[in-house]
């Protein structure tokens, strides 16, 4: 069985970080999928998804430093000279972080660490309603 759904997440931009753990539980409780697999994908090429312990530290300032220091938001980037615009480094980032993610459903439920969440990472400029489409796979 397949099963696609879609979850809309209104963002700040800016790296903001949203914990969309509740959400993809949900739908996969919905989809009838015992045993299998959900793919996450983010529509959108300034913002990405991956797994981490939603905490004040982590959340509000590790993540945020970290990609600062490897995509600052103040240093020059063709893609601004191109199309004059401010998020150069919103798509770096993106890119390294990666749209997607995949999580084994089992018995019903995602198999997430005790202190593990799923989290949307947007890197934009400017507050948006982000997609993800949610494909589960299994039986």
């Amino acid at each position: 069985m397949v099963k696609t759904e879609k979850i809309k997440v209104k963002t700040k931009g800016n790296c903001d970080i949203v914990n969309i753990t509740e959400q993809v539980g949900e739908v996969v409780a919905e989809s009838a999928v015992r045993d299998g697999t959900v793919t996450l994908f983010n529509v959108g090429s300034t913002a990405g998804i991956t797994t981490t312990e939603y905490e004040p530290g982590l959340v509000n300032y590790d993540i945020k430093a970290a990609f600062e220091k490897i995509a600052p938001e103040n240093a020059r980037y063709e893609h601004e000279e191109t199309w004059h615009d401010d998020n150069g480094h919103a798509h770096v980032r993106a890119s390294l972080l990666g749209p997607s993610l995949s999580v084994p459903v089992v018995g019903g439920r995602l198999t997430l660490g005790t202190w593990q969440q799923i989290i949307l990472v947007d890197f934009d400029t400017r507050p948006r309603t982000r997609t993800v489409i949610c494909q589960i796979l299994g039986e």
